[in-house]
């Protein structure tokens, strides 16, 4: 997950230059890393997310079953999951890119 959801954690994307670089030279993140440290923001102008504070984010949608009221077994009932905003939309999309 952690992978997939690099676009919108504070992870360096320039994974081509940490498979080139020195391994005993320190590392050194990318201009575009740093932009996203220092500014806190995304290229679309969301917040820069960590880790944990996306998944107290996802944790939002739900799923919540309804009882329509005059129906007294199940055929009344439906689910309704919560819609998710532009940054859980984003995680789930980036979630489907994930090869199994």
């Amino acid at each position: 997950m952690r992978e997939a959801w690099r676009p919108l954690l504070f992870c360096d994307e320039e994974l081509e230059a940490k498979a080139l670089r020195d391994p005993v030279a320190p590392a050194q993140r990318s201009e575009s890393a740093q932009h996203k440290v220092r500014t806190k923001t995304l290229e679309d102008g969301t917040q820069v997310q960590s880790f944990q504070t996306l998944i107290e984010s996802l944790s939002g949608i739900v799923l919540n079953l309804v009882y329509a009221p005059g129906f007294d077994d199940d055929t009344g009932a439906f689910e309704i999951i919560t819609t998710p905003n532009q940054t859980q939309q984003q995680a789930l999309d980036l979630l489907k890119t994930i090869q199994l």
